[in-house]
């Protein structure tokens, strides 16, 4: 008899490795933080003994999901900007307000409160980019959730730092002072090509192969991004970071919309990921990522969420569903990016871009336990023949009432255990309220509204 933390009894297990596999009736043996076993629950009682069971009889139990690019803080900027152009959205409200409001405060409250959000969708880990990222990694550590910080770099100055150089310092500074947290990590994170200088970019991949560090950055989002690379410096933007010698198995490239066959070939050869953002692509009017042809050429792929000023909802379940339906439309293909696929890549993917594979994003002895349980009783999502593509197209985040990230419960039946006493969340909604009414002094100075 073995001695256990924790064994959960789950209707159904989806482990994402093998790819559509869906175990019924067995249960998750977790010590330590990590799974010991993932087993029949019948033969549980022989083989171990738990300080604690749970039953989730009626669930599927999925790896937590991994939001792999969001902007948390600009949850605090929900619906500045709706129905705009991207460069109108960028002007008139997003810049405006960063100037005004962005600090160490705004970003700790807008993080906290996407925390919050995230969790309660089943979202165990999130790849962030954006100033302050210390009190980004407080906010989200706070909530218990897994944090992956991104350590921006661009050109110009803003009231966290002056130039590039200090951008990195901090950022990089900023990892030495989370080193010893086990659910913190970090990626080299340059804002955009066209934001970032060669020479910073050649910086970057330096430290990328010195730190051993993904890097994260925003590619190929628009048309005019492309058209305005090949004025200034006569190549697209992805030929650029190929030449810098950014393009390998480090490069996470969001949104990554506008992609000819070559550019796609050569993503798959040299084992990058794209992390895709379906809603935010729509919504700002990006365009629509060829999903189909990066998956047959073998390229890594990824889920984010995007920030909530250009999504609303940071809610990987709703983006997952999103995903593997437009996959098929702009294919023309029913049968392309299936429900099993892009399950995949909401979890194991995002797992990969982070260089976390060996730790999360699949359910197998060994790993951590970041885990999602969805409650599939319910009257929306009965008859339930299959269950993947059940999860993938019928569910909402609502119907995720259980989350443990590293083995620890940190979502029961949809409240934040970290909030058991709901100080946290008052005390975070009234910040909520505060900084709403600053935005609209700052959006009524500049003439928004």
């Amino acid at each position: 008899m073995t001695d256990v933390d924790t064994l959960l009894h789950c209707r159904w297990i989806v482990p994402v490795v093998p790819r559509g596999v869906v175990l019924r009736d067995h249960a998750i043996a977790i010590a330590g933080g990590r799974i010991v076993e993932v087993l029949p629950s019948a033969d549980t009682a022989a083989r171990y003994h738990a300080v604690r069971e749970t039953h989730l009889p009626h669930h599927a139990v999925v790896p937590g999901l991994v939001n792999c690019h969001t902007h948390a803080a600009m949850a605090l900027l929900r619906g500045v900007g709706d129905d705009l152009p991207l460069m109108r959205w960028l002007s008139e409200r997003i810049w405006p307000l960063e100037k005004a409001l962005v600090s160490p405060e705004f970003v700790h409250d807008g993080t906290q409160l996407a925390a919050f959000e995230m969790l309660r969708s089943g979202t165990t880990c999130c790849s962030d980019m954006y100033f302050y990222p210390e009190a980004a990694v407080r906010a989200l550590r706070s909530t218990g959730m897994r944090a992956v910080a991104g350590i921006i770099a661009i050109e110009f100055p803003t009231a966290y730092a002056a130039d590039a150089e200090d951008y990195l310092r901090k950022g990089l500074a900023t990892r030495d002072e989370f080193r010893d947290d086990p659910l913190v990590g970090f990626t080299l994170a340059p804002h955009a090509p066209y934001t970032v200088s060669d020479a910073t970019l050649v910086r970057i991949e330096t430290l990328a192969e010195e730190l051993d560090l993904p890097i994260h950055t925003h590619v190929h989002e628009t048309r005019e991004e492309i058209a305005e690379s090949v004025a200034r410096h006569g190549c697209r933007p992805l030929e650029r970071l190929e030449r810098l010698g950014l393009v390998s198995e480090r490069l996470i490239a969001v949104h990554a919309v506008h992609l000819d066959d070559s550019e796609i070939r050569l993503l798959g050869e040299r084992g990058a990921t794209v992390a895709h953002c379906p809603a935010s692509n729509l919504k700002l009017a990006s365009g629509l990522a060829p999903v189909a042809k990066l998956a047959e050429a073998r390229v890594n792929l990824a889920l984010g969420t995007d920030g909530a000023a250009s999504n609303n909802r940071i809610d990987m379940l709703a983006e997952l569903r999103l995903a593997a339906l437009l996959a098929k439309g702009v294919a023309g293909d029913a049968g392309v990016f299936g429900a099993a696929e892009a399950l995949e890549a909401a979890t194991l993917g995002g797992a990969r871009a982070l260089g976390l594979e060996r730790r999360i994003g699949s359910i197998e002895a060994g790993k951590e336990a970041d885990l999602a349980a969805f409650d599939l009783s319910a009257i929306e999502t009965q008859p339930l023949y299959e269950v993947v593509s059940q999860l993938v197209y019928a569910p909402g985040r609502e119907q995720v009432s259980d989350v443990w990230v590293a083995g620890h419960h940190v979502v029961q039946k949809r409240q934040l255990l970290c909030d058991r006493d709901a100080a946290i969340e008052k005390s975070l909604m009234a910040s909520v309220s505060a900084w709403q009414n600053r935005c609209r002094q700052v959006l009524q100075t500049t003439g928004a509204i």
